[in-house]
């Protein structure tokens, strides 16, 4: 199966879609946007030029990935949870996209709803950033990070499942090691 585009989204020309997309209500694509296989962009959704979405990626509603930001495979954003791309913006000095900060979220992280991610920042490999938090640092691999201004508050398995102090998945039985400020999945 192609990419499904609901009839209310726009989908730009020279936008890439994979196979098995779904592009929802009220969406917007920008043309040269490059979406994996296997997504759902949820309703009133923006995917803007120049950004790349990952495989399986899942963004829900109200949703709005700015120039700049690049998102792994297997990403979760959550409803309205908001990406930024200038440090410094000004309605009447815009600066152009030549001079956007990129933000990098890795491989199976997820993002909680009306969570803010200001720009620069890497959000590491299945890290998870809470509901209403505001990003202002990089996130460690597997750290679970929350408040405002987010702070590490612990780490959570590949499964999401909170690690409690140890170094073992309760739920799926994943062992992880530190690696650096973040964990490491042990093979």
């Amino acid at each position: 199966m192609s990419a499904y585009i609901h009839p209310t989204a726009v989908v730009d020309e020279g936008a890439q879609l994979g196979e098995n997309t779904k592009v929802w209500h009220f969406c917007h694509v920008e043309g040269s946007a490059k979406i994996g296989a296997g997504c759902s962009i949820g309703q009133n959704a923006y995917v803007g030029k120049n950004t790349v979405i990952g495989d399986e990626c899942k963004l829900q509603n109200n949703v709005s990935i700015y120039e700049g930001v690049t998102l792994g495979n297997g990403v979760f954003c959550g409803p309205s949870c908001v990406f930024t791309n200038d440090l410094t913006p000004r309605a009447r000095y815009p600066k152009g996209h030549e001079n956007f900060v990129p933000t990098v979220v890795e491989d199976g992280a997820s993002i909680g709803a009306n969570a803010t991610i200001v720009c620069g920042h890497r959000i590491g490999r299945c890290a998870m950033i809470g509901a209403g938090a505001v990003l202002t640092k990089d996130a460690p691999a597997h750290a679970l990070m929350l408040g405002t201004p987010a702070a590490v508050r612990g780490y959570v398995c590949t499964c999401g499942e909170l690690l409690r102090g140890a170094m073992v998945c309760p739920k799926c039985g994943r062992q992880f090691e530190q690696d650096g400020d973040g964990l490491r999945e042990v093979e």
